[in-house]
């Protein structure tokens, strides 16, 4: 509680109990100790008394005079720190620092030496050392002067870090697992700005503030932990972490990260959903202006566009083109706009790849994903337009043609051995879900069962897939449509993959009441836990079959009724005569 004042030559508590176990008149001792370190202003001596006669103990008005002096210490140091000259200013600041460091523990004068800490821009490393030694300290100084501690300390620095990145994907996991199923509000809904505006983003933005250094640092872990996971969540917070600075206009920051501009029209395109021309070429320009010798940009630039939220913007660009390509007759490979974006989405998928080989050139697009792939998807949606067309056609007019049910072999093999096209597949797929296409949606089914890497059954297609589902809440009446969906997609991989059997039942969670009863109750069955399955899965399961017990109508209601009709009596038929 006193810690420094001693080196300061102001008496203590210690000095004071000192004095009266050696003295012979205590009652002297203790008005001459007041006396010797009270308030050293004449006229106040007269005025002391008069506070006696009111019953205002001694500590209450020297404990009002002391916090009122602390706090015009406190902004006269603030003062300082904004007047005169830079190296005046902080000439002054280090005196001060120098004659109060010593009662740096003292809980009263600490918030005035943090201060003046925190004022300084370059605190001498040796206070600095016996702050970061000293827990409470190091807990109670300003971020300024943590940020001073942790560029010299990156496992520190990475201790501090390290709960919040933690929390970031347990904030992106909690979204995409939410019960809330919804094709109106998804994963994607919010605003790049909005998402910047989340506790984790703000936090680790004001532990980087303008030093280049840490922030350096935050991509170094950024990049390792998408290195050691393969979590694109990361790539997500490099892309908000940069765009947050952005925000504050920290040009310090700003100006030296390369990928900048790129992410700053990048970052439009997403809150647009779409790349429209003009930002096209100014993307293009940004790829294109990587210099020889500055291809490691490539992966940073890469690992923004591996951020779900750049996919997926990507993705939809791309159906959009192809549709508009279907009305002008074009074929992909005379589409520069098209090409530009397959380009961008081959950097983005590339991106664990490059990092973790460390061979910055971008990959190779193979030719028959242009000039065989595209096209297809694009047959897909004439098939989709003539069949509608002869749907509308007088019956005497229509043709006897079908929905096409089979889907060629070549679609399933690019779905499963090129990850461009997987990933374009898929997004058709949602897209015509989300059009309440249910013949289309059942026709490429089957070619979900085995994608590349899995991405059918990743956590992001599954949460947007579910949202779209609950269009086509009323096929889930009939037998074929619950069998092609539940039988012939997701039950072929609920035991082995744990989220798929969550997403399953978060689907059922919102649309059981449209299931057939029958089915309904093969599928409880089906998607029972086993003691391996997790808690949240057990959580789920345990929700649904509360809704269903909720649902059964009470045995009151199932036993049969009586027949409300009465027996007429048997009248005799009269005697003949």
């Amino acid at each position: 509680m006193y810690a420094g004042l001693q080196e300061l030559g102001v008496a203590n508590g210690e000095d004071l109990k000192e004095t009266l176990t050696n003295c012979t008149e205590p009652l002297k001792a203790i008005e001459q100790f007041q006396t010797e370190n009270g308030v050293l202003l004449p006229s106040l001596q007269s005025a002391l008394p008069f506070l006696d006669l009111h019953g205002t103990p001694r500590l209450e008005f020297h404990q009002s005079v002391f916090d009122e002096l602390r706090e015009k210490l406190l902004e006269r140091v603030s003062a300082i720190a904004l007047e005169g000259k830079v190296e005046e200013r902080y000439k002054k600041l280090e005196d001060l620092l120098e004659k109060s460091f010593s009662l740096v523990k003292m809980p009263s004068i600490q918030p005035v030496v943090m201060c003046v800490m925190k004022h300084l821009p370059k605190v001498p490393e040796k206070k600095l050392k016996l702050v970061m030694a000293d827990k409470d300290l190091y807990k109670a100084c300003a971020v300024e002067v943590k940020r001073q501690i942790w560029q010299d300390n990156q496992a520190l620095f990475g201790d501090e870090v390290s709960p919040l990145l933690k929390q970031y994907i347990l904030e992106k996991e909690n979204i995409l697992f939410s019960n809330d199923i919804s094709v109106l509000h998804n994963f994607f809904s919010p605003s790049p700005k909005t998402r910047r505006q989340g506790e984790v983003v703000q936090k680790l933005t004001q532990m980087i503030g303008k030093n280049v250094k840490l922030y350096d640092m935050v991509l170094q872990f950024l990049r390792t932990l998408f290195l050691r996971t393969r979590n694109v969540h990361y790539c997500t917070l490099r892309a908000e972490l940069l765009m947050s600075l952005h925000d504050l206009d920290i040009s310090e920051i700003c100006t030296v990260d390369p990928c900048h501009k790129f992410t700053w029209c990048l970052d439009a395109c997403i809150r647009e959903k779409f790349v429209d021309n003009k930002r096209a070429r100014e993307l293009q320009g940004f790829l294109d202006g990587v210099k020889k010798g500055q291809e490691q940009v490539l992966g940073d630039l890469s690992m923004i566009l591996c951020d779900p939220f750049a996919i997926n913007t990507l993705a939809l660009s791309t159906i959009r083109h192809l549709q508009d390509l279907v009305g002008q007759d074009t074929l992909p490979r005379e589409s520069p706009d098209l090409l530009l974006l397959l380009r961008m989405l081959s950097l983005g998928q590339g991106a664990w790849d490059m990092i973790d080989s460390q061979v910055f050139k971008e990959p190779k697009m193979e030719a028959e994903l242009i000039t065989k792939f595209l096209p297809m998807l694009m047959s897909f949606v004439v098939d989709d337009h003539t069949f509608n067309v002869d749907q509308k056609l007088p019956s005497e007019e229509k043709g006897p043609i079908p929905y096409p049910s089979t889907i060629p072999e070549a679609f399933t093999k690019f779905l499963q051995e090129n990850r461009i096209a997987c990933e374009i597949g898929l997004y058709y797929i949602l897209h015509i879900t989300k059009q309440r296409n249910k013949n289309a949606f059942l026709r490429l089914l089957p070619a979900l069962v085995e994608t590349f890497s899995d991405l059918a059954f990743s956590d992001i297609f599954l949460h947007l897939l579910t949202g779209n589902l609950t269009l086509l809440g009323d096929e889930f009446a009939l037998e074929e449509f619950c069998t092609s969906l539940f039988d012939g997609f997701f039950l072929t991989t609920c035991s082995r993959k744990e989220n798929v059997h969550r997403h399953v039942l978060r689907l059922l969670l919102h649309l059981h009441h449209k299931v057939a009863p029958a089915k309904l109750e093969s599928l409880q069955k089906a998607l029972e836990p086993t003691k391996q399955s997790g808690e949240a899965v057990k959580e789920l399961y345990n929700q649904l079959t509360e809704k269903l017990e909720l649902r059964k109508p009470s045995p009151a209601e199932v036993t049969e009724t009586p027949s409300m009709e009465l027996p007429l009596p048997t009248v005799p038929t009269p005697a003949s005569r």
